[in-house]
């Protein structure tokens, strides 16, 4: 697999060194991840596939400092995230890293305001600074007349669209996505893939995102497929493969020519 070169620190928000990361089973341990080597550049959406079970979730969340490897290094905007403590670590994430989730994770009692905000009780703006920049994010996602309905309240695609503005309400320049549309169907997924296609295209946000979705992994400009806790092919997707991809007429199992 071909792997950028003579990148500066300003032209890739991550580079991944010898990631590996191995789980408790049993007796012994499962390696989930056996020496992940990976540079992202600033603005990319990249997508990571892969079977069950391949490692993608534990990769994703190594990169968004949700976990820790095990042995090897992630740099984040050119900090080593592994040197911070618990509590620096959550901190920066507030303001630094948006996340979304397939099973969007709102907190049921509080409504789609108060999930918004979250992230940003971590951080030092003011309650008006908060209140308007949720306003903002709900507005942008076509969700200012939702913004007192609880989760519950809510249809699939809304609840995500608001776990969309609670990741771009810190205004991070980095997005990590697990499975976005994987409890969406048909209009929904399209609709939520369009949004977080436009955060890369339009807002300059890098996303990376793991999928099952072929139709979700096309969205992507790089495709990478994880198997056996290794990096195995890649797939670098121009706006003619693009087309073809979301068709279903490129299969995005192997690398292109």
């Amino acid at each position: 697999m071909s792997t950028p070169v003579s990148l500066t620190p300003t032209s890739f928000i991550i580079r991944a060194s010898g990631l590996v990361k191995a789980y408790r089973s049993g007796g012994g341990s499962v390696t989930v991840l056996n020496g992940i080597d990976l540079v992202v550049p600033r603005g990319e959406f990249l997508a990571i596939m892969g079977p069950s079970g391949s490692g993608k979730s534990t990769l994703l969340n190594l990169l968004g400092g949700i976990d820790r490897p095990d042995c090897g290094t992630v740099q984040v905007d050119g900090v080593d995230i592994g040197a911070m403590s618990a509590g620096q670590l959550a901190a920066w994430r507030a303001s630094h890293i948006g996340f979304i989730f397939q099973a969007y994770h709102l907190v049921p009692v509080l409504n789609a305001f108060e999930n918004v905000e979250l992230p940003l009780l971590l951080t030092p703006l003011s309650r008006q600074e908060r209140k308007e920049r949720v306003h903002a994010a709900l507005a942008s996602l076509g969700l200012d007349q939702r913004s007192h309905h609880r989760p519950s309240q809510l249809s699939g695609g809304q609840q995500q669209r608001v776990a969309i503005a609670r990741a771009v309400v810190a205004d991070p320049q980095l997005i990590v996505a697990d499975e976005p549309t994987g409890n969406l169907d048909g209009e929904a997924r399209d609709e939520v893939m369009s949004l977080i296609s436009d955060l890369n295209r339009s807002l300059g946000k890098t996303i990376i995102m793991v999928t099952h979705d072929t139709k979700a992994g096309a969205a992507a400009s790089r495709i990478l497929h994880l198997d056996k806790g290794s990096l195995q092919s890649e797939v670098q997707l121009g706006a003619a493969a693009y087309k073809l991809a979301a068709a279903g007429e490129l299969a995005l199992d192997r690398r292109s020519p």
